[in-house]
């Protein structure tokens, strides 16, 4: 069964889930610790800025022990915890694994960042040998969705954070921005993740300084710019494609008249002005020239609302793409409850057919290397071929979710072990486990 421990951005303050990160040279011993300690047979481990998981495959009860454990590395009794770390087992922990790779958990629906996240969490389990067949299935089937919910149901494709609005505005207004110049007028956050986005998107930055030149030339040096005074801002008018303001001067620093002179030299090449201060850096009026494109934080803010509302109309459609998955999946780790007794079924025929062929060969002295391989396939095609039914018969039963009486009346009736009776304690893949033990 697949078991989820963990907090989130929705249940936990950040002072708690700072408590909780686990770095990576830490993954380990922890997944040793869930293993030894905690009861799960399979465990990974993800830990971002928004989320702290524990996950699993083992019996119910294991997720008490993980749920302590988890109290245990923060230094808080398990009781203070409560209404923050949640527990899931079974078909709620699925879907929230495959909602969180799908990035539907996210706090900005349909971000990117988290499904790397989610590969490297399993990466770091896969290197610790702590995957089995459960969770490498789990890890799969939730990328495979994931990868659908972006491209079938687009929720990755509407920016709705600032900076990616004006990536995508400047976009729409000159196609490609590779090899495309900006100033950034300003070096505080806001201009800098602008600064960034766009030249992540190929395009040359110039940071402008004011007072604090030095912090000009840190993002100057992060962004591989060049910093200049603002007193060549005049210049940079006549020439660059996008200008990013964000100064946090108590009134406007670049008025229409400064626009309207550098338009002369332009040749008719839009101009793209994005305003981030508050108050304004930008003249509204500068607006109504010709070819030239303004947007402050209210415009900005207006485009981030309205693609937050299409990716949560895309969302609905991701969800239920989700929801297939899961299904799928709780129906193929149903599958796994009775491979014990398809194993031992498998071996116990080799067995016989291997006993069998060396009593013939006995008898068949003299055969050619081909008659020798004609003799082989037909006895594997006779093993095969009875093999087949029971094989697809426990299958579509464990498909359905009721597969442990027939795999223990199937172990009984081909000899494959006692059948004992099922302990109400156990989970079904031990219990058959158990059953077929030679």
């Amino acid at each position: 069964m697949i078991l989820v421990v963990g907090i989130s951005y929705k249940t936990a303050p950040v002072a708690l889930r700072e408590a909780a990160a686990v770095p990576a040279d830490a993954v380990p011993a922890l997944l040793a610790q869930l293993r030894g300690e905690c009861g799960f047979r399979e465990a990974a481990v993800l830990s971002t800025c928004n989320r702290v998981e524990f996950y699993g495959e083992g019996d119910p009860w294991a997720l008490e022990a993980a749920s302590r454990l988890f109290a245990q590395r923060i230094g808080q009794p398990l009781a203070a915890l409560q209404g923050q770390l949640f527990a899931l087992s079974g078909e709620a922990a699925v879907r929230h694994a495959f909602r969180v790779a799908a990035s539907l958990e996210s706090m900005v629906l349909g971000e990117a960042q988290i499904l790397g996240q989610f590969k490297e969490a399993f990466r770091l389990a896969e290197e610790a040998a702590t995957l089995g067949a459960a969770l490498r299935g789990l890890r799969d089937r939730a990328i495979q969705a994931a990868r659908r919910a972006r491209s079938e149901a687009g929720i990755g494709e509407h920016a709705v954070s600032v900076s990616h609005v004006a990536v995508e505005l400047a976009r729409k207004i000159f196609g490609s921005l590779e090899g495309r110049e900006v100033a950034l007028v300003g070096a505080g956050k806001m201009c800098a993740l602008a600064g960034q986005r766009l030249v992540q998107a190929g395009a040359r930055a110039t940071v402008v300084g004011g007072r604090r030149f030095a912090r000009a030339e840190e993002l100057a040096e992060a962004l591989g710019a060049e910093a200049v005074p603002f007193e060549a801002m005049a210049g940079l008018l006549r020439k660059v494609d996008v200008v990013v303001s964000g100064t946090g001067a108590p009134c406007v620093i670049l008025h229409r008249a400064d626009v309207a002179a550098a338009l002369a030299a332009r040749n008719g090449r839009p101009l793209f002005l994005i305003d981030i201060a508050v108050p304004r850096d930008i003249d509204a009026a500068a607006a109504e020239l010709p070819g030239v494109f303004l947007y402050d934080m209210d415009g900005l803010q207006a485009v981030a609302a309205a693609n937050r509302r299409e990716r949560e109309r895309e969302a609905r459609k991701a969800f239920a793409l989700v929801e297939e998955a899961v299904a799928a999946f709780v129906a193929w780790e149903r599958t796994l409850q009775v491979q014990p007794v398809l194993a031992a079924l498998r071996r116990r025929a080799e067995e016989v057919k291997q006993a069998e062929l060396r009593k013939a060969r006995r008898h068949l002295a003299g055969l050619t290397a081909e008659q020798e391989a004609a003799v082989e396939a037909v006895a594997a095609a006779i093993v095969n071929k009875l093999l087949h039914p029971p094989t697809a018969f426990l299958r579509e039963a464990a498909a359905r979710g009721g597969a442990t009486d027939e795999a223990l009346l199937a172990a009984r009736v081909l000899g494959l072990g006692p059948g004992p009776e099922r302990p109400a304690a156990e989970g079904n893949a031990t219990v058959l486990a158990t059953a077929v033990a030679r």
